[in-house]
């Protein structure tokens, strides 16, 4: 009797649950037993991260439960450390090891899906690792959120020129597709939330766009960049190209313009690296650290296991027919890249013959805030309105299972018929931090 074949996802972002979803309706009843391991229980849909922090959309509806959505599949919560291929091992904590119940597990298996994504690309800025603030994750977009609003209520309160000056300048360094809507959206809030603010208006506030290149969304072709950075620029948004972050340290930014900036809020969105765990695999890397694979996601020379995503270096034989060029490491390669996975995989457990991928890249669409964007796709370009309409129905178009999209659809509607939210719910980074207080006899008993 033929054994089932043990299947290891690693990684639940897009790559990984696509993979998995698509591996749990393909396979026959006890053909292979699927695992995913994952750092958290559930899939983000990051091109939504600037409209949840924005308030567009509620955090809740861009994330994708794991465990309700991979029913057929063990998902396990955790972080792989290592990866023995040779052995067919991966090492991981859980997070029971995280708060002392047992030490690491070992996970074996028979084919290996290794899909852990990207983390941000950091560069050895003096005081980025304190001050700087990210835009990768959703707890890092709500916080960023909860964050601004925090700056405007300093802003407001204070006698201190320096600290108003600090708090109501807002510096975004990168400007990707990341950099550029977290800014635009936030912007568009904080420029909403300031009506109700005392002290303080829209003109009061700085928000600065820095880029080390010479154009920023680049995908979108150059008319369109010109276009995105005459709309910010209308919006008395500073966005400098060619500039670079040099410090920022003690509250104040330095570009290497000479340009000092006090400020209390530094974005750092400039650009994603492959995941560290690679580094420790036994697996082939490319110069840039990502895995080496073929056409159909095999990672090179070695059997049994597989890569896509921000992790591999896919060829883009669309592209380049001799496949010298690789996939963009972005959400529209990783989806289509994930279903062929899963169907070369399952053919390779079958002995059937396997497909290459190959995809034409179809364009790119933005948001600039509320009824501003820009798009360009298939070839058509637009911008304002139209665009922001393209962005949104792209995006809910792509968002996983009718749950969700039904849930952000419900959001813009009740966003469109009621006022912003502006409050800030910063107490959420440290919900026990009132009882600790309290049970420490720090405040005094109310009459």
């Amino acid at each position: 009797m033929k054994e089932t074949v043990r299947i290891l996802v690693v990684g639940g972002g897009y790559v990984g649950m696509y993979t998995a979803l698509r591996l749990q309706r393909r396979l026959r009843a006890g053909e292979a037993e699927v695992t995913v391991l994952t750092p958290d229980p559930y899939m983000t849909y990051q091109p939504f991260l600037a409209e949840a922090a924005a308030g567009s959309i509620a955090a809740a509806h861009v994330v994708v439960p794991l465990r309700s959505l991979l029913d057929r599949c063990t998902v396990i919560v955790g972080e792989a450390h290592r990866v023995d291929h040779a052995r067919r091992t991966v090492t991981a904590s859980t997070l029971a090891t995280r708060y002392g119940g047992g030490g690491d597990i070992e996970l074996p298996y028979d084919e290996l899906v290794l899909v852990p994504g990207s983390v941000s690309r950091t560069l050895p800025v003096p005081g980025l690792a304190e001050a700087g603030i990210g835009f990768k994750t959703m707890e890092e977009a709500i916080g960023l959120r909860n964050h601004v609003l925090h700056q405007l209520d300093i802003a407001s309160t204070t006698r201190d020129v320096e600290t108003r000056e600090a708090a109501l300048t807002f510096l975004f360094v990168g400007g990707g597709f990341a950099g550029v809507n977290a800014l635009a959206e936030l912007e568009d809030m904080a420029r909403y939330a300031t009506r109700y603010v005392h002290n303080i208006t829209a003109d009061d506030m700085r928000w600065i766009l820095v880029e080390a290149a010479d154009r920023i969304l680049p995908e979108v072709g150059a008319t369109m960049s010109e276009y995105v950075v005459r709309e910010l620029r209308g919006r008395n948004i500073d966005v400098r190209l060619g500039t670079r972050l040099d410090s920022c340290e003690k509250q104040t930014a330095v570009l290497d313009d000479g340009t000092v900036l006090p400020t209390r809020t530094v974005v750092w969105t400039a650009g994603v690296k492959p995941h560290p765990l690679l580094a420790g695999t036994d697996l082939p890397l490319t110069g840039a650290g990502r895995l080496k694979v073929t056409a159909t996601l095999q990672v090179d020379g070695t059997e049994h296991a597989w890569s896509a995503g921000d992790a591999a270096a896919v060829p883009d034989l669309a592209a380049d027919p001799d496949g010298a060029t690789a996939c963009a490491p972005n959400a529209q390669h990783a989806v289509r890249q994930a279903k062929l996975l899963a169907d070369n995989l399952v053919a390779g457990l079958r002995g059937a013959p396997q497909a290459q991928y190959r995809h034409a890249y179809v364009g790119s669409v933005a948001s600039l805030g509320l009824h501003k964007g820009v798009a360009h796709l298939y070839g058509r370009k637009l911008k304002g309105y139209p665009a922001w309409l393209m962005h949104r129905a792209f995006h809910l178009s792509r968002v996983p299972t009718f749950n969700r999209k039904a849930r952000v659809v419900a959001d813009w509607t009740l966003a469109a018929l009621v006022k912003r939210e502006v409050a800030a719910l910063g107490s959420l980074e440290n919900p026990r931090a009132a009882f600790e207080s309290a049970a420490r006899g720090d405040h005094p008993p109310q009459e």
